[in-house]
């Protein structure tokens, strides 16, 4: 199997650090060299129509694209440890949470770096630096909510490691990128994130 990336990227690093807390290692990593455009070939959108990263090839010449739809890929061949959940309800918070960190945080602080920064340069075709604020502003209220639920609890979901932690990793570290850092007063949010980074994972 192969993976084709930029390495500097936060959804392909999600993919990276999903594979590392399984354990699975018999994947091939390619880099797409993003920044001059290559994503934008036609050799690479007929992997992916809409030229995005990472992608999946399976051994038999299939592709599968899109960050949660490559790990369930992963968490349905190689089960345990289990990232995405295990019973019917655990498998609906992870996800519930999951999906709430991409569209509150991921999105939001990928809206500001494409629209209020210099973003990609010249690979930016479209910005709207008002939208980058007020996704700033979501982004920040994200930490904040996040803040909220981790005084109670080890990690987003619950207690146990999963994808939601993975995606909120990547989607602060892109954060504190950009300059948008976790509050002082963000305590929980603090602590999470220090034991989150501190996982060998966390370096893939």
């Amino acid at each position: 199997m192969k993976i084709y990336e930029f390495k500097d990227f936060p959804n392909p690093r999600r993919v990276r650090i999903f594979l590392a807390e399984k354990n699975i290692r018999n994947v091939f990593f390619v880099q797409v060299d993003v920044p001059s455009g290559e994503h934008r070939s036609e050799a690479f959108k007929a992997k992916n129509p809409i030229a995005g990263v990472p992608v999946l090839e399976l051994d038999n010449g299939s592709y599968i694209s899109e960050t949660v739809a490559i790990s369930r890929y992963f968490e349905e061949i190689h089960p345990e440890p289990y990232l995405m959940g295990k019973t019917p309800q655990e498998k609906a918070e992870i996800e519930m949470w999951s999906r709430r960190v991409e569209y509150g945080l991921m999105d939001t602080v990928g809206a500001y770096f494409h629209h209020a920064t210099l973003g990609l340069g010249e690979l930016e075709t479209y910005q709207n630096v008002d939208w980058g604020k007020k996704n700033h502003e979501r982004a920040i209220a994200t930490i904040w909510l996040l803040d909220q639920v981790l005084r109670d609890r080890k990690f987003i979901a619950g207690d146990v490691f999963s994808i939601a932690d993975i995606t909120a990793l990547c989607a602060m570290d892109f954060a504190i990128f950009v300059n948008i850092p976790i509050p002082e007063e963000c305590l929980n949010m603090k602590r999470w994130y220090m034991e989150t980074s501190s996982r060998p994972s966390a370096k893939a």
